[in-house]
């Protein structure tokens, strides 16, 4: 397959919310036998992922946060699904589209999430709490190794409410988790 240059969008959503979305070309060849539905998978990138080629590359590379969304968007593409992606450095904000992710999930419109909470992952019982609630599966994803960081990064909130857990790959590690996340989703359904 040829690889394609995405396209990527962004809205303003208020309230320090900005949604970006990354489109393929229309005229992206088709797989041999494309599912009866294709499965959608929500990517949600916490704090301080927006600085992603910036923030210290010695950690997280130079890639930007558009790379990971193009990324993930071809990932899915090759694999017969599709993804949203969403960054937001608010907490609130997350939890709301963890929850409404949930309610997607349960009506079938939703395969899960690839969630990289940031630092939230270390302080968060409000989001382990929203995944536990909504029931959507999580494959949590950081793009470090965070047991080979600080100490504080070793404990995750997030981990004991995940489906599964992806650390250390680089951006790579996006692919990885939506590789478990659309097995998961294919086993089960």
């Amino acid at each position: 397959m040829v690889a394609q240059r995405a396209r990527v969008s962004a809205e303003w959503l208020g309230e320090g919310v900005l949604r970006r979305s990354v489109l393929l070309p229309d005229r992206m060849p088709k797989s041999p036998d494309p599912p009866m539905t294709t499965l959608k998978i929500l990517v949600l990138n916490g704090p301080n992922l927006n600085l992603l080629g910036t923030r210290e590359p010695a950690v997280y590379g130079h890639a930007t946060l558009a790379d990971v969304e193009a990324l993930c968007t071809a990932a899915a593409a090759e694999r017969g699904a599709e993804v949203e992606c969403r960054q937001s450095n608010h907490e609130g904000v997350l939890i709301d589209w963890v929850q409404a992710a949930g309610v997607q999930h349960r009506a079938g419109q939703l395969a899960g999430i690839v969630f990289n909470p940031g630092a939230y992952s270390h302080t968060s019982v409000a989001l382990h709490d929203a995944i536990k609630g909504s029931g959507v599966p999580v494959i949590e994803t950081h793009i470090s190794n965070v047991h080979a960081r600080e100490p504080f990064r070793h404990h995750s909130y997030i981990s004991p409410a995940a489906a599964g857990i992806v650390v250390g790959f680089g951006i790579d590690g996006y692919v990885l988790a939506i590789d478990g996340l659309l097995r998961k989703a294919r086993a089960a359904g």
